[in-house]
């Protein structure tokens, strides 16, 4: 089966790569929402990922969405304590969470370092609390596919080394396919440990949106959009089961 072709969405800045990538995915929710419930989004960090949560607060739309029919994720998260400012789940409450009604139970955080002894025990923990909201296998697109949410949207960040969740350059976490979820060491970009969704678990998504801005990123863009190896360029294995958007700002467009 030929893989759905990626399309690519050029904003004229990285503030308005945010206003607008907030939009669309209040946009896909209420849509959604019309056809399924419940909803799950996978969420991302990174300063345009952050930012892009911080507009979702501040959209009057964002009434539009039934809150409590969303099951919130993260396709990745620092191997940190709980309520580290370095955390993804920690800038996520910050920006967008603590102003939503969304029921503690919908909120589904990678267990922190004061809660897990390794990043391998926070990925299998993980890894089980995906498989609890996965999809029955009478509803599944393919039942032989992996325990996970059926997810409607997954945003990433991709990194100037295009690095997509921590799934870094030449990591032995790009070739796994029989874990929903890894656990990382080592990664170039502190904090070195890491626990991110491995590509089989990002591939079950609906829709998949790599969302990235600055000059920096315009190589990277250009070597993923372009068929490099995801062994050098980890973002080219970011593809979703229907869609998968490349939202970017002029400058990471080249």
């Amino acid at each position: 089966m030929t893989a759905p072709a990626r399309v690519v969405v050029v904003h004229p800045d990285a503030a308005t790569l945010a206003t607008a990538t907030a939009a669309r995915l209040l946009l896909r929710l209420v849509d959604a929402q019309s056809t399924h419930r419940p909803l799950h989004v996978a969420l991302t960090g990174g300063t345009v990922g952050i930012r892009t949560l911080a507009e979702v607060a501040a959209s009057p739309l964002r009434h539009a969405v039934d809150w409590t029919g969303v099951h919130l994720w993260w396709g990745d998260e620092r191997f940190l304590p709980a309520g580290d400012a370095d955390r993804n789940e920690t800038q996520a409450r910050a920006a967008l969470l603590d102003a939503l009604p969304v029921p503690a139970s919908n909120v589904h955080p990678v267990p922190a370092a004061d809660a897990a002894a390794t990043p391998e025990e926070a990925a299998a923990a993980y890894a089980d609390e995906l498989a609890r909201f996965a999809a029955p296998a009478a509803d599944a697109v393919d039942d032989a596919g992996p325990a996970v949410p059926a997810f409607d949207v997954v945003l990433l960040g991709m990194g100037p080394d295009g690095h997509v969740a921590s799934l870094f350059p030449g990591h032995e976490a790009l070739d796994v396919v029989d874990r929903t979820v890894v656990g990382v060491h080592g990664s170039p970009k502190p904090p070195p440990l890491r626990v991110s969704l491995t590509f089989p678990a990002l591939e079950a998504a609906d829709e998949v949106w790599v969302v990235a801005a600055g000059a920096e990123k315009a190589d990277a863009v250009a070597r993923a959009l372009g068929g490099d190896e995801v062994s050098s360029t980890p973002a080219v294995g970011a593809v979703a089961r229907t869609r998968t958007l490349w939202l970017l700002d002029a400058a990471a467009a080249g």
